[in-house]
């Protein structure tokens, strides 16, 4: 029997067993008993046991530094081999803007249309991923450095861009002061903390006070201040990352210090360490505005430089120190001023100059109390003078090779779609295929031909080259390539110009018989379509085959495959290169919408008719001219086009639109040249000028000044006219005039011929007259009416050879369309080329890279690859954000047949072996089979008058090109050129470029010979 139990607390009764079910129930009704005799005291401690651990880790920060440790422990990162969808790119923050990471998504779009590929990049862990879907930073080491840099093909540095462009690399080459200031001013805990798990993140004072104004404000306090909780530790994220480097409300504050609580954990529980990075990294990089002359600012040393013009090492020692002299408190109050500005920089450096004064005199006031400084060195500053006299920009860069860095830059800019600005900033590093030791050499080697013995020394000095006194006025620009497996490969590119101004690749140039090399291949390549065409059509279609008189070289090809029908292209287009073409220059050519004349450049080649071979190796000027002439003519009126059918009947509908297109283009034509004549002159001088022109006639006076002023009354047409003409004028004469002319009564032909001025002269003078401020642009679609007007009398008149030769001409513009088409498959650079048959002589210009792309397809069997001088491309290595683009793989397109390159490359073998280029005989024979194309240029301005006789003649500039290959896989060009009035008396001609070549040959051939762009593990730097 169980013992009797009293009960002991007041009367109540005791359950009995049986209402509890047994003994479980009565142990549970003893536990009951039990916890009402000590629960009331469960809360209180409770609550001082949370109090006292509260206090505790706000004192030490021991439980969240080894939680966040835990934590930051898997927010990591590594890099694959691949592309990566484990990564998240971060979308604000200065920090990432400035160095690329946030512009990498639009890169990759950017970079694939380029034909880069990712190679490698950063794939982030699952809760690395997590982390920053919620917004918050990831923790890494961030660099206080970056800037752009630049390597060639054996990864050495060729341009390195440091920025900030000033900083100290360690605590220890501070002077000690600095960070004791800086966490006076912003963060005292930061060092004086006395847990060394202290959480830099927070500071408690602050953040309750911060709390406790915003709280005040909440409740309608608006004049509660608005303190800020923030530490050195939140500032940072906050002028890194959050958006425009602003707290735009309290999640982003949040955001900011948990990202920094991370941060400050991810090495070590212990944040020792960390603090003394968190003051290198804002003395480094804090964002000071941006200066005149200089840019953005960021960090102390930058700063220093750019608002006083000091020196941060300087300043350095002197703090260092700590001497008392005025040199020393100016160094002190420049600090001081610095790392109280970052609150309002612009504000400080431009209009608050006088505030921040007050504001660095208040806290080295409460520096001295506070026995951080010496009284005296106090007192000192207090009457030293702060003197803003910021200096420029001086940039602390590495550039070995201004040219190739310059080139690899325009290459980078626009595929970036950045300024260049920009791009120094970014945390990026390029690869290129450019050989720097060999583009120094050869540069060096160019300037050094400027000085006359070297020139000597060289054979430069001679007939058709130079004379001493030439040789410095001379400009040299070269480019090499390096053929490879899938596409080639720029080796050197460079110039002797101080500009940036790169001639081989932003210049239009007159490069004169380089042209010939275009027509040739232009002509190959059609020998090539009309062999693909009819070749294996039996013998009786060929005959049947009707072909317009003017298109010999479709009846050239089909008499070949009527003789041989079984025929090789190869055979063929040797062939075709034996056709002759006469060199006589007595002929008138009707081409570019008049008659022209052409000459030889040696007077013994007139009486000759020589084949296409003997005329490009001897670069014979009049048969390249008929050649074009039958090219041109073959794209008007081959098979398909049928041109000869629209001279053929007046009544062919298509007629009506040739006439129409003529109409637009002369009238535009036209319309330009008064354009230029009348756009700066005055509303009076324009007037001057027209009434010039009308010889003193007052009926065509009267015809001008009523079409310019339609509203014009009698009376002041009769001043006017009293005014400007000299003879008397009766009253039935001005009514007369006044009724013809008066309120644009007559159509605008009419109204010119009475002014004897072209209808379009007339029309632009009063447009500008209403509208002085018209663009030509707007002129332009403003006068299509008119430039109809004007040429309606073609569609009326009853001498249809004037509607032949209009359309006529409209038929070469569209072959030259079609010409400008094929060359600019091959590589040629501009948008519009003249319709004339100068343009086998150069006149359409051309570029010497351009040339050096032709080049590359012929080289290479007709195929065309991409012209990339970069490789590759890593961003932010040793980041979350790393990101590897390489130049993909690419099968090039084909744009020439094989049959026509190895056609060519022979022909221009011929020029070395026999030709105008004959001085590289014998020269670069271990590389193989050398070969290429020349040419002078003479651009000149003549003026003449009316019968043809030379007024005036201005020379613009000089040049003389050698395109060129050397052996099976280097291929470039090399070109002279002489600017303005200094090329008025040389004589160069393409011989110089040729010379030159051959006097580089010991600098080239050792490179060309060891290859020297074969990557190896040990050539990085």
């Amino acid at each position: 029997m169980s013992p009797r139990i009293e009960p002991k607390f007041g009367s109540a009764p005791l359950l009995k067993r049986k209402d509890f079910g047994g003994p479980a129930e009565a142990r549970t009704t003893l536990s009951v008993r039990a916890t009402r005799r000590w629960w009331p005291w469960l809360l209180p401690v409770t609550i001082v046991l949370l109090a006292v651990l509260l206090w505790q880790e706000v004192q030490t920060s021991f439980y969240q530094a080894h939680f966040l440790h835990r934590y930051a422990q898997q927010l990591e990162s590594k890099v694959i081999k691949t592309g990566s969808t484990a990564i998240r790119y971060p979308a604000d923050g200065p920090y990432n803007q400035q160095r690329g990471y946030s512009l990498a998504p639009e890169w990759q779009r950017s970079l694939a249309a380029h034909g880069f590929m990712i190679t490698e990049q950063s794939e982030f862990s699952p809760s690395l991923m997590r982390y920053t879907r919620f917004g918050f930073y990831p923790p890494y080491q961030e660099k206080q450095q970056t800037g752009l840099h630049m390597q060639d093909c054996q990864l050495t540095t060729i341009y390195r861009f440091d920025y900030p462009q000033r900083q100290f690399d360690s605590m220890q080459q501070m002077a000690p002061i600095l960070p004791q200031l800086l966490a006076f001013i912003e963060n005292k805990s930061i060092l004086s903390a006395q847990s060394t798990y202290h959480n830099p993140a927070i500071e408690w004072p602050r953040l309750g006070a911060a709390a406790l104004s915003q709280a005040q404000q909440w409740l309608g306090n608006n004049d509660a201040a608005a303190g800020g909780g923030s530490t050195l530790a939140t500032q940072l994220e906050k002028y890194r990352h959050s958006a425009s480097g602003r707290t735009s409300n309290m999640s982003e504050k949040f955001r900011q210090m948990l990202s920094a609580s991370v941060r400050a954990y991810q090495i070590s529980p212990s944040t020792e360490t960390h603090r003394q990075q968190l003051l290198l990294h804002y003395i480094n990089t804090v964002p000071l505005a941006a200066a005149p002359g200089f840019g953005e600012v960021h960090g102390l040393p930058d700063g220093l430089w750019a608002w006083f013009g000091a020196d941060y090492q300087h300043n350095n020692q002197l703090l260092t120190e700590l001497d008392i002299n005025q040199e020393t408190a100016l160094a002190l109050k420049q600090v001081l001023a610095l790392m109280i500005a970052q609150r309002r920089p612009s504000f400080y450096l431009v209009q608050g100059r006088a505030q921040l004064e007050q504001l660095v005199h208040l806290y080295l006031q409460l520096l001295g109390s506070d026995h951080y400084l010496p009284p005296e060195l106090v007192q000192l500053a207090l009457t030293t003078p702060l003197e803003f006299t910021p200096k420029g920009w001086l940039p602390l860069q590495q550039n070995h090779d201004a040219k190739a860095s310059q080139l690899l830059r325009q290459q980078l800019s626009p595929m970036l779609q950045l300024h260049p600005y920009d791009t120094d900033r970014l945390d990026l590093r390029v690869e290129s295929s450019v050989s720097l030791p060999l583009q120094q050499q050869i540069g060096y080697f160019l300037q050094q031909l400027r000085d006359p013995a070297v020139a000597a020394q060289h054979g430069l000095i001679g007939h058709r080259l130079l004379s001493a006194q030439d040789s410095a006025h001379i400009e040299y620009s070269f480019v090499l390539f390096q053929r490879q497996e899938n596409g080639y490969q720029l080796r050197a590119q460079t110039d002797t110009s101080a500009t940036a101004f790169d001639l081989n690749s932003q210049s239009k140039l007159e490069l004169g018989s380089t042209a010939k090399l275009r027509v040739l291949v232009t002509y190959l390549e059609i020998i090539a379509e009309l062999y693909q065409r009819y070749a294996g059509e039996a013998v009786q279609e060929l005959q049947l085959l009707t072909i317009a008189p003017q298109d010999h070289i479709s009846r050239w090809v089909i008499d070949q495959l009527l003789l041989k029908p079984d025929m090789e292209l190869t055979d063929l287009l040797q062939l075709s290169l034996q056709r002759r073409y006469s060199a006589n220059p007595a002929e008138s050519f009707f081409t570019g919408g008049g008659l022209h004349s052409f000459g030889n450049f040696m007077a013994e080649d007139n009486s000759r008719n020589p084949t296409i071979l003997e005329a490009t190796r001897e670069s014979i000027n009049l048969p390249f001219v008929r050649l074009l002439r039958d090219i041109i003519n073959y794209s008007t009126y081959h098979k398909d086009t049928q041109g000869d059918r629209l001279l053929e009947s007046d009544d062919d509908t298509r007629r009506a639109a040739y006439l129409s297109s003529f109409a637009e283009r002369e009238g535009a034509s036209y319309l330009q040249q008064f354009w230029r004549k009348h756009r700066q002159k005055s509303s009076e001088q324009r007037l001057e000028m027209l009434l010039q022109t009308a010889r003193q006639r007052p009926d065509r006076m009267a015809a001008i000044y009523l079409w310019l002023y339609p509203d014009a009354s009698p009376e002041q047409l009769t001043r006017f006219l009293e005014r400007e003409s000299a003879g008397g004028v009766s009253s039935q004469q001005l009514q007369r005039w006044y009724q013809s002319f008066a309120a644009r009564k007559l159509s605008l032909p009419d109204q010119a011929y009475h002014a004897r001025l072209h209808p379009l002269e007339l029309w632009l003078v009063g447009q500008l007259l209403e509208r002085p401020d018209l663009s030509w642009a707007e002129l332009l679609a403003t006068s299509k009416a008119e430039r109809q007007e004007v040429y309606q009398w073609l569609f009326r008149t009853r001498h249809r050879s004037a509607r032949d030769n209009r359309i006529s001409i409209m038929l070469e513009v569209e072959a030259f369309w079609d010409l400008h088409y094929r060359w600019q498959q091959l590589g040629y650079p501009f948008d519009y080329l003249v319709p004339s048959l100068a343009t086998a002589l150069g006149s359409s210009g051309d570029r010497p890279a351009a040339l050096a792309e032709l080049m590359a397809i012929i080289m290479n069997d007709g195929l065309r690859y991409p012209s990339q001088v970069l490789r590759a491309a890593t961003l932010g290595e040793n980041t979350p954000y790393h990101t590897r683009w390489e130049q993909a793989t690419n099968q090039g397109s084909r744009v020439m047949e094989p049959e026509v390159a190895a056609t060519l490359r022979w022909v221009l073998s011929e020029v070395v072996r026999d030709g105008t280029a004959r001085r590289l005989q014998g020269m670069y024979q271990q590389l193989g089979i050398s070969g290429g194309k020349t040419g002078t240029g003479d651009n000149r301005i003549t003026t003449v008058d009316s019968r043809g006789n030379r007024l005036d003649q201005r020379s613009l500039n000089r040049t003389a090109t050698f395109v060129f290959y050397l052996g099976p896989d280097y291929f470039g060009t090399l070109t002279a050129y002489a600017a303005g009035a200094q090329s008025e008396q040389l004589r160069f001609t393409s011989a110089l470029p040729v010379q030159v070549l051959k006097s580089l040959e010991p600098v080239l051939l050792p490179h060309l010979l060891q290859n020297n762009c074969t990557l190896t593990a040990s050539n990085t730097d």
